[in-house]
């Protein structure tokens, strides 16, 4: 069995007359669950609508630092509502991003210290997005005691002292398809070292498409080749990998396959 740690599956992202044909060949694939995350406040609702719906789907819900720019006590009230709900396993995607600089720098911030004292007050972990800001994201995560609810470094695409950093704070490892990108081969370090009990791995579907569809629409069902390259790098099998990052996601969150 696996799990796809961290996909886009909502209209924003995934037409839902595509909906079935995504989910029917992810569990032809193997692939038995899903975290569907939002990005904003609507995209949010509508992925724990869908989880609600769906027994093998599960919801993380937040603002993603791109849309940083429009979070309010509104927002945030109204998240902490959804939060609630025992579908919701995580809140994010949040965090920050300094290579697009969709949203202010200062706004993404105050929207990540935000939404880590709202995981805190659920008692959720955190899905965290960062690009470009590793010293930044790691530097308020510690200042905001993100080690009270720990989470997920989403695609993780940073270095070995940045992973040592996560992974002191309690955070998991999620690795997407950027594994199987040839010229990844610091991100592949990383995987070969990280411990196996802080694993995980991921789509972030429709985006990154792993070797060998690179370029093209990703989906849950391309998790596997993620799995298969990250049991190459370990050396293990990938039944392994399989057993550990369900096994990871299940400590993580309390995520169980459904019955």
């Amino acid at each position: 069995m696996l799990v796809d740690a961290h996909c886009h599956l909502t209209g924003s992202h995934l037409p839902q007359d595509q909906m079935k044909g995504t989910l029917d060949r992810a569990l032809a694939a193997g692939v038995m669950g899903f975290i569907a995350v939002g990005t904003d406040f609507k995209d949010s609702r509508a992925a724990l609508e869908l989880a609600r719906d769906t027994p093998c789907i599960q919801a993380s819900i937040g603002v993603h630092p791109h849309e940083a720019k429009g979070w309010s006590a509104e927002t945030s009230a109204e998240l902490e509502t959804l939060a609630l709900d025992p579908k919701v396993r995580f809140i994010g995607e949040t965090g920050l991003d300094w290579h697009y600089d969709l949203s202010p720098r200062d706004e993404q911030e105050r929207a990540f210290r935000a939404q880590i004292q709202l995981a805190k007050r659920v008692h959720k972990p955190l899905m965290i997005h960062t690009r470009s800001a590793p010293e930044a994201t790691l530097r308020t995560l510690w200042e905001e005691g993100a080690e009270e609810v720990s989470g997920i470094i989403h695609c993780f695409s940073e270095d070995l002292a940045f992973a040592e950093g996560a992974l002191d704070l309690g955070f998991y490892l999620s690795f997407s398809g950027i594994l199987t990108f040839k010229n990844a081969h610091a991100i592949r370090e990383v995987a070969t070292w990280a411990p196996e009990d802080r694993i995980l791995v991921e789509t972030d579907s429709p985006y990154l498409a792993p070797v060998p569809h690179r370029g093209k629409t990703n989906e849950p069902a391309y998790v596997r080749f993620i799995a298969d390259c990250l049991a190459q790098a370990r050396g293990v099998s990938s039944a392994r990998i399989e057993e550990l990052t369900t096994q990871n996601l299940e400590a993580l969150c309390g995520w169980a396959p459904p019955a």
